[in-house]
């Protein structure tokens, strides 16, 4: 099947959206990443900075990924059974030492482990409808359990959400001081996720890839609908996304980020609001494609887009050497963090550039489909396989 740019542009887009809010988790304690307040009191600018990225980017991105992440599986399904579970296995495994051994606010594990469940959910699903329609109800579910949660959840705040100042030294000193120390804190961590996928948040991305491959299955994630049908959409689901998110920033700002209410119950807004926006962002591309396809900077946030797997990767190693192993960790707030962004970003779009400019795939790409290969053997549609990473010219 020939490559959909506009598919690829938005990718890139995704995964540089994601680091919006990823920069947050290298940087700080962990406390800081849904809690603006986790010292107990908060500046005007680390509020508003807040606010801004709640309302624009925060889970927007990373389901805009989860969406395309389906539509990928919808995509490689006519490749057979077995290449596959290979793909995906080799992707939790990937995502396993990630976490453990570089970062533990690694995605990868978590989208191998539900792509093996929800692959075959979308063989199985008949009509694109049905599917849509599947994938929306777990999803649902996913963020019903918010409110679960939440009811089952004391008034006390926990040390996760407000840390004392031991919490926040230990934390800085096992990220900052590496070895067996930071690995079984990671460990730890990576368990306390495992029961988080499959209590909550699993259902929440089962459902996105769902409806991520019924949106592909339909043909409007090929672009198969008018310009007008796309801008029109985008007007509608961003608006509405937005009415029912930005009282639910309000208000966790008037509560003062309140444990219960700002860990749990309005959480659900931005949850319910998400998936809406996502797709809005989508329709945005697709809408208004003739025009962003002439410019340069297109053109490098696609092969962003084409090397997803590589750029994510390289952002850990940016990240984790800037805040880990050079002592900026805790240094800077949101604002400062916000600035420097851009900076990373650049190094994702020169680096796919000058990758793709010798080199028909990214470097982890390259050994997915090795060892995929590998595992799982040549695909059955008879997709030709690259055996080595070889120069272009």
């Amino acid at each position: 099947m020939p490559r959909i740019h506009t598919l690829d542009f938005i990718r890139g887009l995704a995964i540089l959206g994601i680091l919006l809010l990823n920069i947050v988790a290298f940087a700080l304690p962990s406390a800081a990443y849904l809690n603006p307040a986790w010292q107990g009191r908060v500046s005007s600018s680390d509020a508003w900075t807040w606010a801004l990225l709640d309302l624009f980017a925060q889970v927007k991105f990373l389901t805009l990924f989860s969406l395309l992440f389906g539509a990928g599986l919808q995509m490689l399904l006519p490749r057979g059974k077995r290449w596959l579970q290979a793909r995906l296995t080799w992707l939790v495994l990937f995502g396993f030492c990630h976490t453990v051994f570089f970062w533990s606010g690694d995605i990868l594990f978590d989208y191998g482990l539900l792509g093996l469940v929800a692959w075959r959910m979308i063989r199985d699903v008949p009509s694109s409808k049905q599917l849509f329609n599947t994938g929306v109800l777990l999803y649902l579910v996913g963020s019903g359990v918010l409110i679960v949660l939440g009811m089952a959840s004391g008034n006390q705040s926990n040390s996760a959400w407000l840390p004392g100042p031991a919490l926040v030294q230990y934390e800085t000193l096992w990220k900052t001081g590496g070895g067996w120390l930071a690995v079984q804190n990671r460990l730890d961590l990576f368990s306390s996720g495992l029961l988080t996928l499959a209590a909550q948040y699993g259902w929440q991305l089962a459902g996105l890839m769902m409806i991520g491959a019924a949106l592909m299955r339909s043909g409007w994630l090929k672009g198969s609908y008018s310009l007008q049908h796309y801008r029109r959409s985008a007007l509608i689901l961003i608006s509405v996304a937005w009415l029912i998110q930005i009282p639910g920033i309000w208000l966790q700002w008037w509560s003062g980020w309140d444990f219960r209410w700002a860990g749990f119950f309005l959480q659900v807004p931005r949850e319910i609001g998400a998936p809406l926006q996502a797709i809005g962002y989508a329709a945005l591309c697709f809408g208004y494609w003739p025009t962003l396809s002439r410019l340069k900077v297109t053109r490098a946030i696609s092969l962003t887009g084409r090397m997803a797997l590589s750029n994510y990767l390289l952002q850990t190693l940016i990240c984790t050497t800037l805040f880990e192993h050079f002592g900026w960790f805790n240094k800077l707030d949101r604002s400062q963090l916000l600035a420097l962004v851009p900076l990373i970003w650049l190094a994702n779009l020169l680096f796919s550039l000058l990758w793709l400019r010798y080199f028909p795939q990214g470097p982890a790409e390259w050994l997915w489909r090795k060892l995929t290969l590998l595992g799982g053997g040549p695909p059955l549609d008879g997709t030709p396989v690259k055996n080595d990473l070889r120069h272009k010219g």
